[in-house]
C-alpha cells in the first residue's frame, strides 16, 4: 500500500496547555483529519518526555524531591526484571498502559473522538524512542541505561508495548493509526558524546519498534527535531520520516538514493515546515511556509531524480518539533499556521478541504 497523504497536516506530541480540553480543542480545530493526543508537560513531572512512558518498566525510581527519574539496577535478584519479562512473554499489552495520572491529554482526546463518532483518515499517537530514553535516563551511578544490556532491552520492549497499547486504544477512531517514535537525541548521532553508539545498533533498535507498530496494523514514523543521518530511519523500515524542514530542509536530499527508495516503496516524508520557536514563528505566513516547502521539494527532486508531484503526494506537513515549551499563544499560532498551510497546499493539489 502506498501512502498518499497529499500534504495532510499532523503534529508532534507536546502542547503547553494545562487544561487537556484546551489542547484537544486546538488540535481538532487545526488538524482534524490526523489529530494527535496532546502531551502536557505543564502538568508536572508525570508528563515529561521520558517519565510519561515509564509505567511498567522495571526498577524505575521517580525522585520527586530532586525532580528526576532513574533506574535502580542494584537488585541482584532481578525480581522486577523477571516480572517484567513474564509480562512480555505473556504478551500482556495492557500492563503497559499510560494511566490518567501520567497523561490527561490521552484520555481527553480519546473521550472527545469517541463522542464525535466519525472515523478520520488518520489518528496519531507517539512514544519516546528507546535511543533517546536510554541515553537520557541513567542508573543509580548516573550511567546512561543504554549501556546496560539487560535494562536497555527492557526499555526497548517496554516502549514497544506502549506503542501497541496506544494503537489498540485509538484504532477505532482512524482509518489508519500513525505511531511516531520520537528520537530527538539522534540529532547528536555521530558526535563525540555518543561515539560508542553504533549505527547498526540504532537501526536494529528502531526496527524492533517498527515491527511492534506494524504488528498492530499501525504506520511507524520516527521524528527527529534536528539534523541526523536520515538513512538510518529508512534502513530501519519506517513508514514516515519526520524532519525539521524549516531549518534543515536541505538535509534530506543528502541521502538521494535512500530517500528515492523510501518514496518509491510507497512510504512518506513528514515535512516539519512550521517552526516551533517563538522567534521564528513570528512573521511567518502561509505563503512563506509554502515557499519553504516548495524549496525543499525542488531540492530533493533534483538531487534524487524524483518526480516533484510524487514527493508532494507522499508528504505530510507538521511542525518542526513539539510546542510544549512555547507560550500558549505562540503554540496556538503554530497550530493555526500548520492547519492553514496544509489546507492551502491541498487546495493547490485539487483536494477538497473543509
Amino acid at each position: 500500500m502506498s501512502l498518499s497523504p497529499k500534504c495532510l497536516a499532523t503534529a508532534i506530541g507536546s502542547l503547553p496547555h494545562v487544561k487537556a480540553e484546551d489542547a484537544v480543542r486546538v488540535v481538532l480545530d487545526s488538524i482534524p483529519d490526523a489529530p494527535i493526543w496532546p502531551q502536557l508537560p505543564a502538568n508536572g513531572m508525570n508528563e515529561q518526555m521520558e517519565i510519561q512512558y515509564s509505567e511498567g518498566l522495571p526498577d524505575v525510581v521517580i525522585d520527586r524531591e530532586k525532580e528526576r527519574m532513574y533506574i535502580d539496577t542494584t537488585d541482584e535478584t532481578f525480581t522486577a526484571i523477571s516480572a517484567f519479562m513474564e509480562k512480555i512473554a505473556m504478551d500482556d499489552v495492557d500492563a503497559f498502559a499510560i494511566t490518567p495520572a501520567f497523561s490527561k491529554g490521552f484520555y481527553a482526546m480519546e473521550e472527545t473522538l469517541k463522542a464525535a463518532g466519525a472515523t478520520r483518515p488518520f489518528v496519531k499517537v507517539q512514544t519516546t524512542g528507546p535511543i533517546s530514553f536510554g541515553l537520557t535516563i541513567v542508573d543509580e551511578n548516573k550511567r546512561a541505561i543504554y549501556y546496560n544490556d539487560i535494562y536497555k532491552d527492557a526499555v526497548i520492549k517496554g516502549l514497544a508495548m506502549k506503542c501497541r497499547w496506544q494503537i489498540r486504544r485509538f484504532k477505532a477512531f482512524g482509518e489508519q493509526v500513525i505511531c511516531f517514535i520520537d528520537e530527538p537525541i539522534l540529532s547528536a548521532f555521530g558526535s563525540s558524546t555518543y561515539v560508542s553508539v553504533q549505527r547498526d545498533d540504532v537501526v536494529n533498535v528502531l526496527q524492533e519498534m517498527v515491527e511492534a507498530v506494524h504488528s498492530e496494523g499501525g504506520l511507524a514514523g520516527v521524528h527527529c527535531c534536528g539534523n541526523t543521518e536520515w538513512s538510518i530511519l529508512m534502513d530501519a523500515g519506517v513508514d514516515i520520516v519526520n524532519f525539521d524542514a524549516f531549518d534543515f530542509g536541505d538535509t534530506i536530499a543528502l541521502y538521494p538514493k535512500e530517500t528515492k527508495a523510501h518514496l518509491e516503496a510507497g512510504r512518506a516524508l513528514a515535512w516539519g515546515v512550521v517552526p516551533t520557536s517563538s522567534e521564528k514563528i513570528q512573521g511567518q505566513t502561509v505563503e512563506s511556509l509554502i515557499a519553504k516547502f516548495d524549496e525543499g521539494v525542488d531540492n530533493l527532486a533534483k538531487a534524487a531524480g524524483l518526480d516533484r508531484d510524487m514527493i508532494i503526494d507522499q508528504a505530510f506537513i507538521t511542525p518542526s518539533c513539539g510546542t510544549g515549551s512555547l507560550p500558549v499563544a505562540d503554540a496556538e499560532m503554530v497550530f493555526r499556521l500548520l492547519g492553514e498551510t496544509s489546507k492551502a497546499l491541498r487546495a493547490r493539489l485539487g483536494v477538497a478541504v473543509g
